[in-house]
Formats: C-alpha cells, structure tokens, sequence
C-alpha cells in the first residue's frame, strides 16, 4: 500500500474543512439517533396494529405525510423530490416491519 500524497493529506490539515466535517458528523449522528427514535416508535405502531388487527400500511396518512413533507422541504430549501424518496423508502421500510409483526 502506497503512503497518501500530499494532496491526500492535505484536506485533514485545513481547518476550515475539518470544522465542516465535524458538523456533518454531527448531524449526521443526530439523524441516526432520530431514525432510531422513530423506528422505536413505528415498531410500537406495528405492534398495536397487530394487536387490533389494522391494515399495517395507511395509504391516506402516507400521502399526508408526504405533502407536509414536501411543503416543508420546499420551506426549507430542499430538494423536495429527494425528501420524498428519503421518506417512501422510510415508510416501506416500515411498512415491511408492520407486516412482520402481524405475521407474528
């Protein structure tokens, strides 16, 4: 294996960089820890439909969800075809652990 080049290294030592990636670390641990605090819950939600014998998807409350989501991207200035697809692959992961639980 090769030593890095100077050109490699050199992004490590910038200060500047090496401030913005410590941000992206962060939030990038406070969406793994959110997505955990949701699947917590949705894995509950599964559980209780289950239980009262619900459908494990909602198709009305997913298309809600969807356009609060997308108003709130394009409030936010982000792409909101992206959030979209963040939160359908979200929901069909859900969506899998709901139908899971109701197999038992």
């Amino acid at each position: 294996m090769t030593p890095p080049s100077e050109s490699e290294r050199a992004p490590a030592l910038d200060p500047v960089l090496t401030a913005y990636r410590k941000s992206i670390d962060n939030i990038d641990s406070a969406i793994i820890h959110m997505l955990a605090e949701r699947f917590r819950i949705t894995q509950a939600v599964g559980e209780y439909k289950a239980r009262v014998t619900l459908p494990p998807a909602d198709p009305a409350r997913e298309q809600r969800q969807i356009a609060r989501l997308r108003k709130l991207s394009e409030e936010a200035d982000l792409d909101p075809e992206f959030s979209e697809k963040f939160l359908r692959f979200i929901i069909d992961e859900v969506i899998r652990h709901h139908e899971k639980a109701r197999s038992g």
